[in-house]
């Protein structure tokens, strides 16, 4: 028998978000901040493969720089998130819609609504409203329509005047200087101009914000919402 030393094991990879402690059960920092985070590795594996050139990653970090300033400018709106919030407390279903990025964000809005809110929400991808969701579509089920990918836009301007057909209330999630989608929508709420790959950062804050307001107007325990937990403990 040989006596063999035991290989000590190696560390795990990690990448610190630098977030800060995050107090609420439903995680609201620490979502954009991972954002962040995977915006910076996929960059950085992208110059490794060669696939992302110098001036195209110096953009996107430029852009990057520019998240706190975009971010102060969402939080100025405090008083129409309030009034959303006002809308929005007595309804019992809520759908996001969206496309492409706009989509993973919903999918973020969604959560968090019901989440902290116990609004039943639901995100789907805008192209596959007519299968099945168009159908719940009533003037007692606001719509949250993410306009904000300027690739997939018209395409979910036509979804927008699909569901105002069906006399739903909808809210639109759009770009300052948008002018167009204001003519298909009850409402809409402006983030800064952006360069249109890192935008899903800050697209998620207001839908975060509305959600908050929401869950407030309704007298819900925003930090500590029933049935959650901070941890998951078990499969």
């Amino acid at each position: 028998m040989f006596n063999k030393r035991k290989k000590e094991a190696e560390p795990s990879p990690c990448f610190h978000t630098w977030a800060g402690p995050e107090i609420a059960v439903a995680s609201t920092k620490a979502y954009t901040t991972m954002l962040v985070a995977e915006y910076l590795l996929a960059l950085y594996l992208g110059q490794l493969k060669g696939v992302v050139g110098e001036a195209e990653a110096k953009t996107i970090i430029e852009a990057l720089h520019s998240l706190p300033e975009a971010t102060n400018k969402i939080l100025d709106k405090v008083d129409k998130y309030k009034e959303i919030a006002q809308l929005f407390k007595d309804k019992n279903d809520v759908f996001f819609i969206g496309r492409g990025f706009d989509w993973a964000v919903a999918l973020e809005g969604a959560l968090k609504l019901k989440e902290i809110s116990y609004i039943h929400a639901e995100a789907h991808a805008a192209g596959e409203l007519k299968h099945g969701t168009l159908a719940l579509i009533t003037r007692e089920t606001p719509v949250i329509a993410l306009c904000v990918q300027k690739k997939t836009y018209e395409k979910t301007l036509s979804n927008i005047k699909e569901v105002k057909a069906r006399d739903a209330q909808v809210l639109a999630i759009a770009l300052e200087g948008d002018t167009e989608v204001g003519k298909y929508v009850d409402d809409v709420i402006t983030i800064p101009e952006i360069n249109n790959f890192v935008a899903p950062i800050i697209t998620a804050i207001p839908l975060q914000l509305i959600s908050y307001y929401a869950a407030v107007a309704r007298g819900c325990n925003v930090d500590q919402p029933r049935n959650l937990a901070k941890s998951v403990t078990v499969e």
